[in-house]
């Protein structure tokens, strides 16, 4: 049954769906890892695929820039096409002086920017928490000369916005990076009881911009961050 983004049908997608933000990273995903790929959606060019990955179903599907926009496509594969886990993979930039570009990090919890989640529990502040079997079969998947992070991330609705002052107190909160998606993820997977993990690769640093990764380079050194997220995923 086709949603007004996703024209695939029942059964079309795998119970586990990694995805990043850019549709085209997600083709080259599939071909990457996916034994037999097939492409299950084009709608908006939002490009998914489903195949084999060590023997088990998975799919791979791109998610858009922001909350707005993972939000419907998270819903509509946790709501109508039967799916359990997401994992986001994708990059950030580094805050805390502990990150370096071409790290990876596994996101505990995000903080964020957005009242995307205000709603969830009346007079709560709602927090978003990665689900616990994924963040320890992606942190127990990492080689030993992987460098990783596992923390807090921040989930700004913003990428040009500069408030003063805002990532020297994140950093002082040894906050790792900042992204734009996964609180929404989280928020979503919690109030659908089903699972979520982000997986980033560390692009720029936002305090220290020595050394910052060639948009070539973001699109090929996320290896480390991809293999944590296909551990979550099967497990």
């Amino acid at each position: 049954m086709a949603t007004p983004h996703i024209e695939a049908e029942n059964g079309d997608f795998a119970p586990a769906v990694i995805m990043p933000g850019d549709p085209k990273r997600a083709e080259r995903i599939a071909h990457l890892i996916l034994d037999e790929p097939r492409q299950v959606n084009s709608v908006r060019g939002m490009l998914g695929f489903t195949g084999t990955y060590q023997g088990q179903p998975l799919s791979v599907m791109g998610s858009g820039m922001g909350q707005p926009s993972i939000a419907i496509y998270a819903t509509e594969l946790f709501q109508f096409y039967g799916v359990e886990r997401i994992i986001r993979v994708g990059t950030c930039g580094g805050i805390s002086p502990k990150v370096s570009v071409g790290d990876t990090i596994v996101a505990m919890g995000a903080h964020t920017n957005s009242n995307f989640n205000d709603h969830r529990i009346p007079q709560v502040a709602f927090s978003a928490l990665a689900s616990y079997p994924l963040l320890s079969a992606a942190v127990s998947a990492a080689p030993e000369d992987l460098r990783l992070h596992v923390g807090a991330i921040f989930s700004s609705d913003a990428f040009y916005r500069v408030v003063p002052g805002q990532l020297e107190a994140l950093a002082q909160y040894d906050v790792l990076g900042v992204e734009m998606e996964t609180a929404a993820l989280y928020g979503i997977a919690a109030e659908l009881g089903k699972q979520a993990l982000t997986v980033l690769t560390v692009s720029d640093h936002l305090l220290d911009h020595s050394g910052d990764m060639t948009a070539e380079e973001r699109e090929t050194k996320f290896q480390g961050a991809l293999t944590l997220a296909a551990a979550a995923a099967l497990s």
